[in-house]
């Protein structure tokens, strides 16, 4: 028999302990041994057929308890106790995608060859984990480009295929439970970005924080642009882009104008869906739920019984370095299209001037669409999308646009991916 503890009863911690129970005959017939929770961990009185307790360490602390399963949520507290858990020689399944996202380095050495999993930490029940550190174990990754939150997914479906304003599908989502009262987390990028370096940590061995890449939010997305993607073929995503170029790594979070015929731009509403590029299996997509309490346990308890089985399996994938050199390119060299919204004013020469100061960084003009701006009559919106440029030349250019006199408010812009 195997005794597990869990930290944190709420959703996922719940569903993984009521999945254990409802599904143990599979489970021990899959495992090869009965898998039971010894004890659990929450703040609040829960109502379980096992001891619950409100101290983390009287479960870490239990000499008969095999396997720990974090699911508390947060980064500083939550690593003190994995750490904690390792350091008694127990096994630990985590789902916490902030708590990896800054600490999965200092955790790997400290795991050594004590089993250390986190399949449900990055895109829910779809099991991507798995299929970079063992399923794709061959290749070199190429990239990797996903949907990885829900959340922002709804909102830019409804967006899309209703024409609706991004404030009134935000609301929506709100009362579906989707999201958060406050979405920032979400519909700012930085809960893909988490999963997004957990990803790139396996494929190219980048030790990166949140902190060290660019992240953008789907906030500034307009009708207007939604409307132009779809004059030109593409779909609008957020989307988690890892990608090798010239012996570096580029790893960024933000709105992508895709083509409409990839597969990824068919993926809509809440779920998640992961592309990678491998130099020998080619284009592999993965799908499914990305959240939820049920799809999130299921990818828990897959981590349990591998672990059950006699997984030991190094945490990122690899026994040693990767000996390749690759470096995290700089936000500023990222290499890309773009799509630029202005709303200028309507007379002579101001179509010249805005093309003469590109010209002048570098920036070709591939295609350009004018529309009335639907607030001033003596503004017109003018739309772009450049050849492909880099990150900093575009910066500069939005910064020396929006300081002319005929240009009105800000300038929106989205990288484009082919």
């Amino acid at each position: 028999m195997v005794k597990v503890g869990i930290l944190g009863l709420g959703t996922v911690g719940g569903s993984v302990a009521k999945i254990l129970q409802k599904n143990k005959k599979i489970i021990e017939a899959r495992s090869g041994k009965k898998i039971v929770v010894k004890a659990g961990v929450a703040l609040e009185d829960k109502d379980f057929d096992f001891p619950v307790t409100k101290d983390p360490m009287d479960v870490i602390n239990d000499p008969e308890i095999d396997i720990i399963v974090e699911v508390m949520g947060g980064i500083d507290f939550p690593y003190k106790l994995v750490k904690q858990a390792l350091l008694n020689g127990k096994a630990v399944v985590t789902a916490n995608k902030a708590m990896l996202a800054y600490h999965r380095y200092e955790l790997q050495e400290i795991a050594g060859d004590i089993p250390l999993m986190y399949e449900a930490s990055t895109a829910g029940g779809i099991p991507i984990i798995g299929a970079l550190r063992n399923g794709l174990s061959a290749n070199h990754i190429e990239s990797i480009m996903g949907i990885m939150n829900g959340t922002s997914n709804f909102i830019l479906t409804k967006m899309i295929q209703e024409g609706a304003a991004y404030e009134d599908v935000l609301k929506e989502a709100q009362e579906l439970g989707y999201a958060e009262a406050d979405p920032t987390f979400d519909v700012g990028g930085f809960d893909a970005s988490h999963k997004l370096l957990i990803l790139a940590s396996i494929a190219f061995g980048i030790d990166a924080k949140p902190e060290d890449i660019l992240i953008e939010g789907i906030e500034g997305i307009m009708q207007t642009d939604v409307e132009f993607a779809k004059d030109f073929e593409y779909v609008i995503k957020l989307l988690g882009v890892a990608k090798r170029v010239n012996g570096g790594v580029e790893l960024r979070v933000h709105p992508v104008m895709i083509p409409q015929k990839s597969m990824i731009a068919k993926v809509d509403g809440v779920m998640n869906a992961v592309m990678v590029q491998g130099d020998c299996v080619g284009e592999t997509l993965y799908y499914g739920a990305g959240a939820g309490g049920d799809a999130t346990a299921s990818a828990v308890i897959a981590d349990i019984i591998d672990i059950v089985r006699g997984n030991t399996n190094p945490m990122l994938g690899y026994k040693k370095s990767l000996e390749s050199g690759l470096k995290l390119l700089s936000k500023e060299e990222i290499t890309s299209q773009y799509y630029l919204r202005l709303s200028v004013e309507d007379k002579k020469g101001v179509l010249a001037q805005i093309t003469n100061l590109l010209s002048d960084l570098d920036i070709s003009i591939e295609a350009m669409m004018q529309k009335p701006d639907s607030d001033q009559d003596e503004y017109v919106e003018i739309l772009f999308i450049t050849h492909k440029c880099k990150e900093r030349s575009i910066q500069e250019a939005i910064a020396k646009l929006e300081q002319l006199s005929v240009v009105k408010n800000k300038i929106g812009m989205i990288r484009i991916e082919q």
